[in-house]
């Protein structure tokens, strides 16, 4: 069988803008991170933001910004020289501090969601460019981490996306080659680490890259989550 026709029995998803809405999500903690880490200096917090790549004013975050596809670490890295008093280790502890209270916005249901695709029996993981430890409290909170078989962060021991270590490390917890296994992701660093270890891949438009940004990287684009059980049925490949 091809690499295409083998039929599908895990899925990755990441998990910013992907199983949660992206903007409704991290807007909001940028704002909020971006005012305590400059120590009410609006200036400094302006300039932060310039930064990652978030427009305080209007509370928005760039295409590009480093905050879509970076890890933790590196946005860390980037602020670390607005705040010489702190330091890098410091910044991604309130960085990830932050992140754990940031207010998810589900993508769609996540728990009939994800119940149906095990049901299926598909095995399911999470790749997050998050840190590991905000990552399972967000999980948590919606009642989703037993449903999961894998959770991993740039920071679990596998590297960050567009490589492919997080991937292959789910892969090898399920015992499944990468070629029955799709990632699902709303940004290029998702699907080129999907590419790279050799798997299918589904964008979706949760995050911010629009769909012609997605294509040429995805076997399919689909609007949301929520659309993968049809998808599948359809293909015929689960």
């Amino acid at each position: 069988m091809t690499r295409g026709t083998l039929p599908v029995k895990g899925l990755c998803f990441d998990k910013d803008g992907t199983l949660f809405d992206f903007s409704a999500t991290w807007e909001a903690w940028a704002q909020r991170f971006l005012r305590r880490a400059a120590g009410g200096d609006e200036s400094r917090a302006v300039q932060m933001g310039e930064t990652i790549g978030f427009d305080l004013g209007a509370g928005k975050f760039a295409s590009n910004s480093l905050v879509i596809a970076g890890t933790a670490g590196e946005i860390a890295q980037a602020l670390a020289r607005y705040l010489p008093d702190l330091g890098r280790d410091q910044v991604l502890n309130m960085i990830n501090e932050e992140a754990a209270l940031a207010p998810q916005q589900p993508a769609v249901p996540l728990v009939p969601l994800l119940k149906g695709l095990r049901a299926r029996g598909l095995a399911l993981g999470v790749a997050t460019n998050d840190s590991e430890a905000p990552a399972r409290v967000h999980l948590e909170a919606e009642g989703v981490t037993a449903l999961f078989d894998f959770i991993a962060g740039y920071d679990s021991g596998h590297g960050g996306k567009p490589a492919p270590g997080q991937l292959l490390a789910f892969a090898k917890t399920v015992d499944l080659p990468p070629e029955q296994i799709i990632m699902v992701g709303d940004s290029t660093h998702d699907l080129r680490a999907g590419q790279a270890a050799g798997m299918r891949t589904i964008g979706v438009l949760t995050g911010t890259a629009p769909e012609e940004v997605l294509a040429p990287l995805a076997d399919v684009v689909l609007r949301d989550i929520g659309e993968i059980p049809a998808w599948l049925t359809a293909q015929g490949v689960a």
